[in-house]
């Protein structure tokens, strides 16, 4: 039989860390969509994770550049960062070596562009998981 809960245990439990807080944001950025999805929100996390995914092949399928990690031009870092969103879908680009944009090409600009959207809306997509995780959000 439970026995009601003091002030104390109240303020404690609400304390205590919500694991949910740490691994649906993480999740969530290295595969797009499943910080929704971890947390039953089908809906909202197969609609980011088919946006996020369209965006970043698209990119790649346009002969997009795909940023590596350099200490060189601002704007270079700044796509890094931008691509490093999408999480798992960065990861296997740089491994199978894609993303290495065809300049000539008029729609590698276009295809650059949609990597890195697709790697901010992730960003973004990962820290909606959050707030839904924290109870900031429903």
């Amino acid at each position: 039989m439970p026995h009601p809960r003091s002030k104390a245990d109240a303020i404690l439990a609400e304390q205590e860390p919500n694991t949910m807080a740490i691994v649906a944001p993480v999740v969530g950025w290295l595969v797009p969509g499943a910080g929704h999805l971890i947390q039953r929100r089908w809906v909202r996390g197969l609609i980011l994770m088919a946006c996020v995914f369209a965006m970043f092949v698209l990119g790649v399928l346009m002969e997009g550049k795909v940023y590596g990690p350099n200490g060189g031009d601002l704007l270079d870092m700044l796509g890094f960062v931008g691509d490093l969103g999408a999480g798992a879908l960065y990861f296997v680009t740089h491994m199978m070596d894609w993303g290495k944009g065809a300049i000539q090409l008029a729609s590698a600009d276009y295809g650059t562009k949609y990597i890195i959207v697709a790697g901010l809306l992730n960003v973004i997509s990962a820290v909606d998981a959050y707030d839904i995780a924290i109870g900031k959000k429903e």
